[in-house]
């Protein structure tokens, strides 16, 4: 059964001219105002043609056609524009659209309210043109703060104290900005080169760096399994990569499903210092994270958040929430200020001594019975146990070093440089 619907238009306009409330000018309405088009579109769209008239006629659907008014009731506003607009005048309609039948047998579709704003293309687009640039700046300056971590952590030992999580939810974070602005320039055919531009900077972030740099944690915290065969190591190697796409997934999912809590995932996306901080504190461990990529990643994150919710002229038009802003920064600030108080008075000087386990003591005093000579085997000079306890350590294996060689040696690897057995941390 088909149904056509046909119109005779019924047009009510009532034209403001905003706080003033004084009508427009004919010629100001007729060469200004957006919304005269939409009476030449309906009346298009709506109106008899001869060429439909005699189709309709002989077709077997005749009899059952519906005839329909399209009523619309609605008022132009002029909406005082600002300096971000431009010079062009921006309006609002707001109404109601209604459609009886003719043939007095109900209505042929329910009342629908209009309120619709014109948009200044030209202006929406520069908005949006220069989002992809700050994107594009903030994703270079990434890279070089990944760069910068990689050489503060270059060995086996600055790389076993970085937490894999938090590189994991960092990249996993910029993955999904990546695809974010594949598809936002997929739709927008007329953007596509800005946003995929900005989207390539993002794949080079987590598919090159992050990824890289995943990979290097996780081979520095298997230092028994890195000298076994290369089965082995291929197929933990593919257990990592199907964990990270596997939750790259069900991210996916998740916030589909919680699309009505975005903020609240968001904010949890958020807390990805937090596994550092934990993981200082458990392994006690001294300077894993450079101060430069802890302040310059906190500010780089928190800048897209800060745009879409926090901008009110942002091209995606979105109400700004101000305490949401001023509830993530105060948040992100708080991580890196912890972050902070670890990397330069120690991992768990915010925790009391009373609930901390016992720490192994490298300066312990060592009794020289034999009055033999003991040297350091990697500076290969004499030490001198008559001196005080801070100018040697002591090994839990009992092999004696000097303060400054022994904790150069461990910035490289926590093994005894003698017998190779796991040492504590200093």
């Amino acid at each position: 059964m088909a149904f056509y619907y046909w119109s005779i238009i019924v047009f009510c306009i009532d034209i403001f001219s905003g706080a003033d409330g004084e009508p427009l000018q004919e010629e100001d309405y007729f060469l200004s105002n957006p919304y005269h088009l939409l009476r030449i579109f309906s009346s298009q769209v709506f109106q008899d043609s001869s060429e439909e008239k005699n189709r309709r006629k002989n077709s077997l659907t005749h009899d059952m056609e519906k005839h329909c008014n399209i009523e619309i009731a609605a008022k132009v506003v002029r909406v005082s524009s600002n300096q971000n607009e431009g010079e062009h005048e921006k309006y609002r309609l707001e109404g109601l659209m209604e459609s009886p039948s003719v043939d007095d047998d109900g209505e042929c579709f329910s009342s629908i309210l209009l309120n619709s704003t014109s948009l200044n293309v030209e202006a929406y687009y520069n908005k949006a043109v220069n989002y992809t640039l700050m994107v594009t700046f903030i994703s270079f300056l990434q890279v070089l703060l990944l760069i910068r971590q990689m050489e503060h952590s270059n060995t086996q030992s600055g790389a076993a104290k970085v937490s894999i999580i938090m590189i994991g939810q960092q990249a996993i974070m910029d993955a999904y900005l990546c695809l974010l602005h594949l598809t936002a320039g997929i739709l927008v055919e007329s953007l596509f080169n800005a946003f995929a531009t900005a989207a390539f900077f993002k794949f080079v972030v987590f598919s090159i760096f992050e990824m890289r740099y995943l990979l290097a944690i996780w081979k520095a915290s298997r230092p028994l399994n890195s000298g076994e065969g290369w089965e082995i190591m291929r197929r933990e190697l593919s257990v990592l990569y199907s964990r990270f796409y596997g939750i790259l997934l069900g991210g996916i999912l998740l916030m589909y499903e919680l699309h009505n809590f975005l903020r609240p995932l968001l904010f949890l996306m958020y807390s990805f210092w937090i596994p550092q901080i934990v993981t200082n504190v458990i392994r006690d461990t001294r300077k894993p994270l450079h101060p430069q990529y802890i302040l310059g990643m906190t500010a780089t994150r928190v800048a897209i958040p800060l745009y879409i919710f926090g901008c009110p002229s942002n091209f995606m038009r979105i109400e700004p929430d101000k305490k949401w802003c001023i509830a993530v920064t105060t948040f992100m600030g708080i991580q890196a200020a912890v972050l902070l108080l670890q990397h330069y008075l120690g991992s768990r000087c915010f925790i009391p001594r009373q609930i901390l386990p016992e720490k192994y003591c490298y300066h312990r005093k060592v009794e020289d019975s034999t009055n033999q000579p003991i040297d350091c085997v990697i500076c290969m000079t004499a030490i001198d146990l008559s001196q005080r306890t801070s100018e040697y350590m002591v090994a839990p294996c009992e092999h004696i070093f000097h303060s400054g060689c022994l904790q150069r040696w461990m910035d490289i690897k926590m093994e005894c440089p003698t017998c190779r057995r796991s040492l504590p941390p200093a």
